[in-house]
């Protein structure tokens, strides 16, 4: 395989032997398409290349709220390599694309040969756990208008356009609100010029003002992302020059 063909981070940075291994196949990502389930068997790891996933954590009551984003940079199910069966959180996708996927034990065995894979895998989790905190934390002390426009960010981030398709129903999903403030907010910033939004489509309009909205969490992430990214040169560039 010629890794000049992914955009997702963790393949592009592998070296033919690696991709071979791992045996992946492609697959489409629909919307709401479900890629982890809480208490389910971790069957595969899921690979990105274009779309947007969200995890939430769900509540008793029905209710779910986003603890992670997941997009070219990503692999779904990483929690299996260290010896986790089963989902502990709700996995789905909000913005469709594709993705590569490997069996689980494919990814195992490549994990443990302690090699590029596993060493970016280790450091993609760090980037997680990053995310994750953040997300806890904005949801805690930064109001609606700032989290949503955070979130757009997060995601034009990790997908190819400027539209997004996406509901109010989500999105109030994803930051554990009630939909008619989703309405509210959007509709502050579509006056201000930042966005267009209709029906199910979200177009960001004005990115820099857009970020003079967001909390500083979404500079956090960001950063997160961009350190990721360059980890992932160093390491592939070490390897490479073992050979």
């Amino acid at each position: 395989m010629d890794t000049a063909q992914f955009r997702n981070t963790i393949l592009g940075h592998l070296d033919e032997d690696a991709l071979m291994r791992l045996d992946l196949r492609r697959i489409p990502l629909p919307q709401a398409h479900v890629l982890e389930e809480p208490g389910l068997e971790i069957e595969e790891l899921t690979f990105v290349e274009e779309g947007v996933a969200s995890m939430t954590t769900v509540f008793q009551d029905g209710s779910q709220v986003e603890a992670g984003m997941f997009g070219p940079e990503s692999a779904v199910g990483v929690p299996a390599l260290m010896g986790i069966k089963a989902g502990m959180n709700y996995v789905a996708v909000q913005v469709p694309g594709d993705a590569w996927v490997a069996n689980v034990d494919a990814a195992k065995r490549e994990f443990q040969r302690m090699n590029c894979f596993h060493d970016l895998v280790l450091r993609y989790m760090q980037s997680q756990i990053v995310q994750a905190t953040q997300s806890t934390g904005c949801n805690a002390r930064h109001n609606v208008l700032q989290r949503l426009a955070r979130w757009l960010l997060l995601a034009r981030d990790r997908h190819t356009s400027d539209v997004l398709q996406l509901t109010q129903e989500f999105l109030a999903a994803m930051l554990g609100v009630e939909r008619p403030s989703i309405s509210g907010v959007a509709g502050r910033l579509q006056e201000q010029g930042l966005i267009e939004y209709s029906r199910g489509r979200i177009r960001i309009v004005d990115r820099p003002r857009l970020e003079a909205v967001a909390c500083e969490c979404y500079q956090v992430s960001r950063r997160e992302l961009q350190a990721f990214m360059r980890y992932a040169d160093e390491r592939a560039g070490h390897y490479a020059s073992k050979c």
